[in-house]
């Protein structure tokens, strides 16, 4: 018989889980952590961003949420523990976890550090970890992880709002990089002024890109331009202005995760232009092909980061002074926040204070 999941390891934890997803209710949960493992970092929780996969996820929109789900994938703390052979970090360094807690570390991607396209890749809640037993994410008092999927953050990182750089910030860093756009003279099209797109803008400036904003909200003009420094915007309804803009830009990245028209977005593409797709949208899209052939054109996917690239982004977000613009909010304030984030109210992305609301949740 399984056992409760406060009785499957020895480290009593906290958190907040939703149960099933006919409501996608989040609300107070006793579960446990593993033991520290020789290759484990252990640390508190104080903050996790709120992401909208994790809204996905609770709801059970892509089909394989497994209950219950304590959500959150960009969570950072302070080490309180690590196993004799860690070498990255020691007690009270700040820290932080992103989207996956472990991979097979044999295959061609986990060789050449890509760890986020291992087949077996775990997932930092509602996967079934090696031991059997579910992770949980970071909406919870600790997290424990082996090493190699912990982030270092450094000194001058606010906690807080470098927390969404964990899943948000790699989410659009790699393919920029990946894709040859992170570079000067390359003009790049952010769609979508989110939790994702947001720090897509802010990255793809500081790599010394152009960039055009691509937006279904006039609304977001002002802060696109004057707030985020962004080049020029596009109003993506508006024909006339996409008219003009055809075949001006070398790269886009697609941050939306709802059902929306891609082929116009090909149309503004150059010649062997690359369409990115990082959004999540839970039915398919439509695409024509011609559009694709007579330019040469690529439309393509890409998840998050490996282990080593976090780090780099992390590293050179610190750097340029790149964060998440937030809104930090209290643990019991989380199911608003998702009925909110579900309306896309948010400027830019809710991050959690775990360690000063969790434990006052406790009944």
């Amino acid at each position: 018989m399984a056992k409760a999941p406060e009785q499957e390891h020895p480290v009593k934890a906290f958190g907040w889980a939703a149960r099933d997803s006919t409501s996608g209710h989040l609300s107070p949960f006793n579960f446990s952590r593993r033991a520290t493992g020789d290759e484990d970092v252990r640390f508190k929780v104080l903050f996790c961003g709120i992401c909208h996969s994790d809204l996905h996820n609770i709801k059970n929109d892509w089909g394989f949420s497994i209950y219950p789900i304590v959500p959150g994938h960009e969570i950072v703390g302070e080490v309180t523990e690590v196993g004799s052979k860690v070498k990255k970090v020691k007690v009270g360094d700040k820290v932080g976890v992103g989207c996956m807690v472990g991979a097979c570390h044999a295959c061609d991607n986990c060789n050449n550090d890509l760890e986020n396209y291992c087949p077996k890749m775990l997932l930092t809640y509602s996967s079934v970890y090696t031991d059997g037993t579910l992770t949980y994410g970071g909406y919870s008092d600790s997290m424990v992880a082996n090493e190699r999927y912990i982030v270092r953050f450094p000194e001058n990182m606010p906690l807080d709002a470098g927390a969404p750089l964990l899943c948000a910030g790699i989410t659009v860093y790699s393919p920029l990089k990946y894709f040859g756009l992170a570079e000067p003279g390359k003009h790049v099209g952010i769609v979508g002024l989110g939790g994702l797109g947001h720090v897509g803008v802010k990255f793809a400036k500081a790599l010394g890109a152009k960039v055009t904003v691509i937006s279904t909200s006039p609304s977001k003009k002002d802060e696109a331009l004057n707030q985020l420094g962004a080049h020029s915007f596009l109003v993506s309804s508006d024909q006339d202005q996409m008219q003009a803009a055809m075949g001006t830009l070398d790269g886009i990245i697609d941050t939306v995760s709802a059902v929306h028209p891609i082929v116009p977005l090909i149309g503004l593409l150059k010649s062997h232009g690359k369409l990115i797709l990082v959004g999540a949208p839970e039915k398919p899209l439509e695409l024509a092909v011609f559009p694709l052939i007579a330019g040469r054109k690529v439309l393509a996917g890409s998840g998050i980061g490996g282990m080593k690239e976090t780090q780099e982004m992390i590293d050179f977000a610190a750097k340029h002074n790149i964060t998440a613009e937030i809104e930090v909010i209290s643990m019991e304030y989380v199911n608003t926040a998702m009925e909110r984030l579900a309306k896309n109210d948010v400027r830019y992305r809710f991050v959690i204070d775990v360690g000063n609301t969790l434990a006052a949740t406790k009944s």
